[in-house]
């Protein structure tokens, strides 16, 4: 709750001061120290979603490679965590995670090697105000070191090409709007460009460029995880509106955010095999005091659809012995 009325507190007053032209979008950003952290895809080298479809195009003798692309959605995010454990609990685990945003955080520390007890313990230990460093700038109001710090601390500063699964941590090119995948370097600083909602979070400056939330471009990374070899992609959208009826600064922030993402987010659900949709519709984006519950409607969500992933996953094996 001291978190909601902090952040509702210096977004109104950001958000006042008229943020309305370019001038004030010219943010300076934090600059990245780590040189290692330039290699990237971006979605020009991607399959175009006209000319693919992935959910029904297969081609034959395809080895199973499961993907998992993890949608944004701050402190919804925490349902990510009950998805892969009702994943695990059947037998379905990743060979590739991607992830936006808060999946990005979640992600990484799935590719890490963290199982879902030890990702929901982890959890909670979250504390929004340890991790929220607050600054006084016009280029944002946190500046986001702390959950940089936070994520390298919890992989032992792996960097994102040594995690045990094959990671991508999707961001985007405020200057340009492009989406960018970071596959190698540093992966606090991935994660931390992936999770900065502009003019929330300062930008995070690297080589020039200054990377925000991965949710403007990409709010469920399926396509990286094509890319980065998965044959069979299970996405996890949690971008689903507040629930009808709330109303206040926090659920209308939130809700604008969702509207404009919704052809970004049809276009990559399209691509994926499995769509898992947690009902979090009673959950807002800065209830960090809903962990629990975030983590049982995930795993909720994912049972309920297990029958399904079992028989599509059937019938992909099938088709490439056939």
């Amino acid at each position: 709750m001291r978190f909601k009325v902090l952040l509702s507190c210096v977004l109104v007053t950001f958000l006042a001061n008229g943020y309305t032209d370019e001038s004030d979008l010219a943010i300076t950003g934090a600059e990245s120290n780590n040189p290692e952290l330039t290699a990237f895809i971006n979605e020009s080298s991607l399959p175009s979603i006209e000319s693919t479809n992935y959910s029904v195009v297969k081609n034959k003798h395809e080895s199973l490679i499961i993907g998992l692309a993890l949608g944004g959605g701050a402190a919804k995010g925490f349902a990510h965590i009950g998805v892969i454990k009702a994943l695990e609990e059947n037998g379905i685990k990743a060979q590739i995670v991607t992830g936006t945003s808060a999946g990005s955080m979640v992600g990484s520390l799935y590719a890490y090697g963290y199982t879902p007890a030890q990702l929901q313990a982890i959890s909670y230990q979250l504390d929004e105000l340890n991790l929220a460093d607050f600054t006084i700038s016009k280029n944002g109001v946190i500046k986001g070191e702390k959950l940089q710090h936070f994520i390298d601390a919890r992989v032992k500063n792996t960097p994102l090409q040594k995690l045990k699964l094959k990671y991508t941590a999707v961001a985007t090119d405020l200057d340009s709007g492009q989406s960018i995948g970071f596959n190698t370097g540093d992966t606090g600083i991935a994660v931390r460009a992936s999770c900065s909602i502009p003019n929330v979070f300062t930008p995070v400056l690297m080589n020039g460029h200054r990377y925000v939330d991965g949710g403007l471009s990409a709010p469920v990374p399926v396509t990286y995880a094509r890319k980065a070899g998965a044959t069979f992609v299970i996405a996890v959208d949690i971008t689903a509106k507040p629930e009808q009826g709330r109303s206040g600064f926090l659920s209308n922030f939130d809700q604008t955010i969702n509207i404009l993402s919704i052809k970004l987010l049809n276009d990559q659900l399209k691509q994926a095999d499995i769509v898992i949709k947690p009902d979090i519709t009673q959950l807002s984006s800065f209830g960090f005091d809903k962990k629990k519950e975030a983590i049982d409607l995930g795993y909720k969500a994912t049972m309920s659809q297990m029958p399904l992933i079992k028989q599509k996953l059937k019938e992909f094996q099938e088709a490439q012995t056939n």
